[in-house]
């Protein structure tokens, strides 16, 4: 009788604690959706913009098309590469001041990051003035950098927007706000390929009807996210402009610049892989098939994009509430959720393979080139919904610096010199270079997969503690319940 007491016990405890992991599961799981589904929303249709322009432009013609990749790749890769590195910057900041319940502090982070992104703005715009000679400096086809120097200039504004869009998109995530501007994002997709249809193909308006469409496209965006925030959306962490975000700019500075090169070197990889493509025979063929592939893999880098923003905000919430145990729940929730949407994705492109390139190109060759690439891309979509989430999360732990040195490394001094051996030497062409740029990839994700699990969660409490709080008491002995908020000392 005492003994199937003590089993019938024993099986209520279990049922109690399987429950109990269920609802916590279930509870983390609408937490990264809350902010996941928003980040894959709004970043799904800004891309769609530029697949749309693609598309238009590969249809005026394949110089048209192999132009715009190298503009979109090549100079604003870079470009966007540093800008959405700097506003993950800012996000962090954000993400733990808002946990920390300091939310007077969100706005002051968010006009910080807007005058950093401004002075940025202004530097890079000499690149879009001069493309043309640019891009024949770095080897390009000459027909091909002409007809780019003629897209460009309209990149400029594309440039500004786009660093407005994402810093207050950043400002906004971090509060589990941002689903508003999903609906606008939509809005301005929409409007862009009904635009571009009519200014393209009805009146033939050539690359300025395609352009001007997607300008009009990202200042809806942009028009949206200030209507929400000055309409009181953010009541608690608005509270207009102010002369204290001149102030202590210096750790600010610090933090974004490291994000920033941090993104931007996995932007450059891409440019990378584009400009060795240009160099090799049949550029045009080979440029045009592989923007088609970057096109796919953005995609899915959209849907990942989304989890890496979701793992920076949770992590960055809950070291800000001081819970290391709840920041430590929420990356093994999201990597699991990232990499099953991420198998998904990779079998459903495989169903379909070469007949994806006709949606851009009316040219047999490109397809062709295209579908030789396509057990590549499966293998990069698969990656691809695992590294982002790691770097997520070392950015919600403020590790861009970290993670800047290990995409170094991973990148230029493994993928690329493989990707050139491959390519060029063994003459694979660039099914090399990319097998290459792939094994960069590869070395990156185990590194970062090392990295997240050795981390001292407790220590990184501490730190964010110190981060937006210079005044915080404590030490780096100084740990915290993975339970509650309570502090104990070691």
């Amino acid at each position: 009788m005492e003994g199937n007491m003590k089993e019938s016990l024993l099986d209520f405890a279990r049922d109690e604690a399987k429950s109990s992991l269920k609802k916590r599961i279930w509870s983390e799981m609408k937490k990264v959706l809350i902010v996941a589904g928003p980040a894959i929303l709004t970043p799904f249709s800004t891309f769609g913009v530029h697949v749309v322009s693609q598309s238009f432009m590969g249809h005026i013609g394949p110089t048209h098309l192999a132009a715009y990749a190298l503009v979109f790749t090549v100079l604003f890769g870079f470009v966007l590469g540093i800008q959405l590195g700097m506003v993950g910057g800012v996000g962090t900041l954000c993400g733990q001041a808002y946990g920390a319940k300091q939310h007077e502090k969100l706005g002051i982070y968010l006009q910080q990051s807007c005058i950093i992104l401004l002075v940025v703005c202004v530097l890079v715009t000499p690149l879009f003035v001069f493309a043309a000679p640019v891009l024949r400096a770095l080897g390009q086809d000459h027909n091909i950098a002409d007809v780019a120097g003629d897209v460009a200039p309209w990149f400029i504004a594309v440039v500004f927007l786009y660093g407005a869009m994402y810093d207050c998109n950043a400002y906004l995530q971090s509060q589990s706000k941002n689903f508003v501007l999903s609906c606008y994002a939509i809005v301005s997709l929409l409007t862009h390929v009904l635009l571009s249809w009519l200014l393209v193909v009805k009146f033939e308006f050539g690359v300025s009807g395609v352009m001007s469409s997607t300008c009009l496209a990202f200042l809806i965006m942009n028009l949206g996210q200030l209507l929400y925030m000055v309409s009181g959306g953010c009541k608690e962490t608005w509270r207009g402009f102010t002369a204290l975000a001149f102030r202590d700019l210096g750790p600010t500075v610090k933090l974004v610049v490291s994000s920033g090169v941090m993104i931007c070197l996995e932007f450059c990889y891409n440019m990378i892989l584009i400009l060795l493509t240009g160099k090799m025979e049949n550029a045009e063929v080979a440029i045009d098939a592989l923007s088609i592939c970057l096109i796919i893999t953005g995609w899915t880098t959209v849907v990942s994009g989304g989890f890496l923003s979701a793992a920076s905000v949770r992590v960055s919430n809950e070291l800000g509430r001081k819970d290391a145990g709840a920041a430590k729940f929420s990356i093994v929730t999201t990597l699991v959720m990232s990499v099953s949407i991420g198998l998904v994705l990779m079998f459903v492109f495989l169903m379909f393979k070469e007949n994806v390139a006709y949606l851009f190109t009316r040219n047999a060759q490109v397809a062709e080139a295209f579908a030789r690439l396509s057990p590549l891309v499966a293998v990069y979509v698969l990656l691809n919904s695992v590294q982002p989430v790691l770097t997520g999360v070392a950015s919600g732990a403020a590790q861009q610096g970290i993670v800047a040195y290990v995409n170094l490394g991973s990148y230029y001094l493994v993928g690329v010199p493989l990707g050139v051996l491959l390519g060029y030497v063994f003459n694979l062409q660039v099914e090399g270079v990319w097998s290459g740029m792939i094994t960069g990839i590869g070395v990156q994700t185990t590194i970062l997969a090392f990295m997240v699990y050795t981390i001292d969660w407790d220590k990184q409490v501490f730190l964010a503690q110190k981060r937006i709080n210079p005044r915080f008491v404590g030490d780096e002995t100084t740990h915290y319940s993975s339970n509650n908020n309570s502090v104990t000392a070691a």
